[in-house]
């Protein structure tokens, strides 16, 4: 692969057609490879992308427009977005935007238009870097390594300090500052690394079954290490600690063959900043 071209695949004979149905895609996870998230609307450049990426090491999710992209964010860990500025419904520069009001994830725009304007609009909207169409994928490789090593050399912004949550589910609640399980009758329940990142990221997307690997995704964002494997393990213990459910059926419900959810009973989960 030498070239990802905004008309078409020009190297491959096999036509792939444009805004196919398809919209997410999960190659190869590995968590301790940067996970990239490619963000277009032309499927022969998302597909072209990604192999490349994935041959490189990185682990990749696409989405072909802006929904697609929440889908992906909701549930995953992500190091870094390629997003394209043209998109059908709400643009690149519009998802620039709103992605940077929340969140600091690194960004490289990729866009068939090379005008300075748009370069600079890009940037102005919080994009780290900007990749006109066609790009080589050396070109395309080295500005992604580029900007994480960035990313992680940058200092935290001053005046900003995190701020703990605090979450109530059912009988229960979490203070993420103290790292403590706390029952409505004051009793404090103490979790293991491993059962706090099981539990913050079922919690956190209550009713959505969560494979093996999205788990530990979003775990690796919280403590290097904390939650491995044995997941059914700290389930198990999840469990025992939490109790039943009010109607008696378990409150981590285990979904066959794909993962676990956490399931709603009396309210759905909330959070005090």
């Amino acid at each position: 692969m030498t070239k990802c071209v905004s008309d078409g695949f020009r190297n491959n004979p096999t036509h792939i057609p444009r805004n196919s149905p398809e919209t997410l895609i999960y190659i190869r996870p590995m968590p301790s490879d940067p996970h990239i998230l490619i963000v277009d609307d032309h499927r022969e450049i998302r597909d072209l992308v990604s192999r490349a990426l994935t041959k490189e090491g990185f682990r990749v999710s696409t989405a072909a427009d802006g929904r697609a992209m929440r889908r992906v964010l909701a549930d995953s860990r992500l190091d870094l977005i390629l997003l394209d500025l043209m998109l059908p419904g709400e643009d690149g520069l519009s998802l620039c935007r709103a992605l940077r009001a929340e969140s600091d994830i690194p960004i490289i725009m990729l866009t068939a238009k090379g005008e300075e304007i748009d370069r600079v609009l890009g940037l102005e909207m919080g994009a780290d870097d900007y990749l006109p169409k066609p790009f080589g994928s050396r070109e395309l490789i080295a500005r992604i390594k580029a900007v994480l090593r960035r990313s992680r050399e940058k200092p935290a912004p001053a005046g900003a300090p995190h701020r703990p949550k605090h979450y109530h589910f059912d009988r229960w609640g979490l203070d993420t500052g103290a790292r403590e399980l706390l029952r409505d009758d004051g009793v404090t329940v103490p979790l293991s690394t491993g059962e706090y990142d099981l539990l913050i990221a079922l919690v956190e997307r209550p009713q959505r079954v969560l494979n093996r690997d999205q788990l530990l995704d979003l775990a690796r964002g919280r403590s290097a290490g904390g939650l491995d494997r044995s997941i059914d393990t700290h389930v198990s213990n999840l469990r025992r600690k939490l109790g039943p459910a009010p109607d008696g059926t378990e409150r981590i419900k285990g979904v066959r063959g794909i993962g676990y959810q956490y399931a709603l009973h009396e309210r759905t989960p909330s959070y005090e900043r």
